[in-house]
């Protein structure tokens, strides 16, 4: 029977990862209205960090204004003034200089060639510390980003740790630092914000989710916000800065060579035309690239989570066969993305030759007619040198959104699922006298119908078994109490009140469930029983880690309950072991209602029956529902419902049911004994 089960759960996982392919296929591509949508909604998370945004960006502009206007122009003296000896204000006057600049050659009018180098070679080692070293082929930065791979995943950890300046010396320092902190903590946010909208996700919204598709979104989705947060902001706005002071520049200092003016003027357009087609190239490929993406991690998670149904089915070459096509797909998509991002760096290396071939031939050309300097070529190859990245940004800066919009449209799609509706208003300190249910029914979002017309009380101070064959809807039955599932018919109520007038979380502190595939958290053994009650003691833990069965054991390790369970320890239990310690984290925790779903599935006859004398005694102050197949631990319930198809055929306790030998319960015993 488990055999069946774990080959089912296989099938059930691999259909899931279809799914995703499917998924994709059929999600409509991004639009440009939708890509504006997600622009505008990332921008939206600025308000939280504005002012240190604002000081970011400051600086930023300042190490780029830094360059655009100072390094030409000492360049240009350098030339014409110290290696040609050209004296400054000669015939010419300040011609070729922009006028922010005639105040410091005014200083510089009477000093020789050596005395200008003296002066320029003081400025710029003040300039080198504050500012760092710039040259017409490199300049410093400040980054620190650690070594990546080409895939997208990689990359995300530079995106979400990484800082970066365009200057170097002082001004970068705290350039990187600020963008450093602001990264981080906008990722932060970002992510967490998403992992709370995947724990208020409803029960059934879960159990479709794909964990490694929500670990995908979590880990590598989400630092797409940091470049958005960046991108749509500092591209647009610096870059026109930029632009127009380059141009203001540029009609300061050579109004009488027009043409200069208008092949700076160029750059922006060229670098337009030839790059703006890639731009919907680059969202469809980022697209594909990410499905397929969490299509692979998904694999990965899903085949270790069932190592060991593959294993004992002989499926390991299926399994790797599996991960094998995901993983090629993956790999091919990622290679159009690639592929495009090269033939947009050829393009932009286009463009860029495109305008450095028009300034070099309209520079030389009146440089030789003697309208320019030596110098003045010298400054303005540096200058249009320079432009080109201004350009490139403001240019490119659709095609990169492309890059981050569809990582940022999943991470949007996860937090726009429909949260758990509290709609709750009343807080319940505790449940004093009873659970009662009228007519109340279920029907999944699907259509499947899996409880009908049900109707019982139970009190507090009493044991209530939920007996059915497999499919009969006990567990769904229990989910309505601390509302799971929320039912889609009559009435579920606690102490005469509906539980939809109750807030979740006031509900969900009276209501404990121990569900039937355990799970342990990645800490201590005392950790993991105290979970539900931080406070306890070490007596207090102790004591129901003895009614459930798990103390001796504890005790045997070297460091017993202070043991940690990480994912190699947990794999070390057996199941039985894995359930007692999560029978004892149920009976520590104070609630009025205990919900234990096959708590003795994997326990010995001899801890069953202790199992169930504790319960008996915990009963004396709480509501104790179990579901159950086996007739031992039913025996001592004093009420049993036994449920067919979603519906109670008949309730009482067990002898009285066994009494009726008509009674269907008493079948269900009959063929249980038999078969034993």
């Amino acid at each position: 029977m488990n055999t069946n089960f774990s080959e089912n759960q296989k099938e059930t996982n691999e259909d899931s990862l279809r799914n995703l392919a499917i998924e994709y296929e059929n999600l409509p591509h991004l639009g440009f209205i939708e890509t504006l949508r997600i622009i505008a909604r990332s921008w939206s998370f600025v308000r939280f960090f504005k002012w240190r945004f604002l000081i970011k960006w400051t600086l930023t502009l300042i190490s780029l204004l830094f360059p655009v206007l100072v390094l030409p122009w000492t360049l240009q003296i350098m030339i014409d003034h110290v290696v040609l000896g050209i004296p400054i204000g000669g015939p010419s006057g300040y011609q070729g200089f922009p006028a922010y600049m005639h105040p410091i050659l005014d200083l510089m009018q009477d000093m020789s060639a050596l005395e200008i180098l003296i002066w320029l070679t003081a400025s710029s080692f003040l300039l080198v510390i504050f500012f760092g070293a710039y040259s017409n082929e490199q300049r410093d930065t400040s980054e620190a980003d650690m070594q990546q791979g080409n895939d997208t995943a990689t990359q995300q950890d530079n995106w979400t740790h990484g800082g970066f300046s365009f200057s170097g010396g002082i001004s970068g320092y705290y350039e990187y630092k600020m963008n450093s902190r602001l990264t981080q903590s906008v990722n932060h946010l970002i992510r967490a914000k998403l992992f709370h909208r995947i724990q208020s996700l409803p029960i059934t919204t879960l159990e479709d989710q794909r964990i490694g598709d929500a670990i995908y979104r979590v880990m590598y989705d989400t630092p797409s916000i940091n470049q958005m947060f960046y991108e749509i902001i500092n591209r647009p706005t610096l870059s026109t800065i930029l632009f127009i002071v380059a141009m203001a520049t540029m009609v300061s200092a050579f109004p009488h060579v027009p043409e200069v003016i208008w092949c700076a003027a160029a750059v922006f357009p060229i670098y337009i035309l030839i790059t703006g087609p890639f731009s919907s190239a680059m969202r469809r490929v980022q697209e594909r690239s990410r499905y397929s993406g969490s299509l692979t991690t998904s694999t990965i998670e899903e085949g270790m989570d069932n190592i060991l149904a593959v294993q004992s089915l002989g499926g390991d070459d299926k399994e790797r066969q599996r991960f094998g096509e995901d993983s090629k797909e993956s790999f091919k998509r990622f290679r159009f993305v690639t592929l495009v991002e090269i033939l947009l760096a050829n393009a932009q290396l286009l463009a860029g030759t495109l305008v450095l071939t028009i300034a070099f031939w309209v520079v030389v050309s009146k440089v030789i007619d003697g309208e320019l300097s030596p110098g003045n070529y010298g400054s303005l190859m540096f200058y249009f040198g320079w432009m080109l990245g201004p350009a490139v940004s403001f240019a490119t800066l659709w095609i990169h959104l492309q890059r981050f919009v569809p990582g940022m449209r999943r991470v949007f799609a996860l937090m726009d699922l429909p949260s758990e509706e509290d709609i709750g208003r009343l807080n319940i300190e505790t449940i004093q006298d009873s659970i009662e249910m009228r007519g109340a029914g279920l029907v999944y979002p699907d259509g499947r119908r899996a409880l009908k017309e049900v109707s019982f009380e139970a009190k507090i101070g009493e044991i209530l078994a939920f007996v059915g064959p497999t499919g009969s809807g006990k567990t769904s039955l229990a989910y309505l109490i601390p509302r799971y599932h929320a039912a889609t018919e009559g009435e579920v109520l606690i102490d005469k009140i509906n539980v939809k007038d109750i807030k979740i979380g006031s509900l969900r502190n009276q209501i404990t469930y121990v569900f039937q595939e355990t799970q342990l958290f990645s800490s201590t053994i005392f950790q993991n029983i105290s979970f539900g009650k931080p406070e306890a003691s070490q007596a207090e833990v102790e004591k129901v880690a003895k009614i459930s069965g798990i103390h001796d054991f504890i005790k045997s390790l070297p460091e017993g309950y202070q043991t940690k369970l990480g994912s190699t320890s947990i794999s070390k239990l057996s199941v039985g072991q894995k359930q007692r310690i999560a029978i004892a984290r149920g009976l520590l925790r104070d609630s009025k209602v205990l919900i234990l779903d096959e708590p003795t599935s994997a326990l010995d006859p001899e801890t069953e029956q202790y199992l169930v004398h504790a319960l008996q005694a915990a009963s004396k102050d709480r509501l104790v529902i179990i579901i159950a197949h086996r007739l031992s631990t039913i025996a001592k319930a004093d009420k049993v419902i036994f449920l067919e198809d979603g519906e109670i055929q008949e309730s009482g306790s067990p002898q009285e049911l066994l009494a009726n030998k008509d009674s269907l319960y008493r079948r269900y015993v009959d063929l249980q004994t038999n078969s034993d």
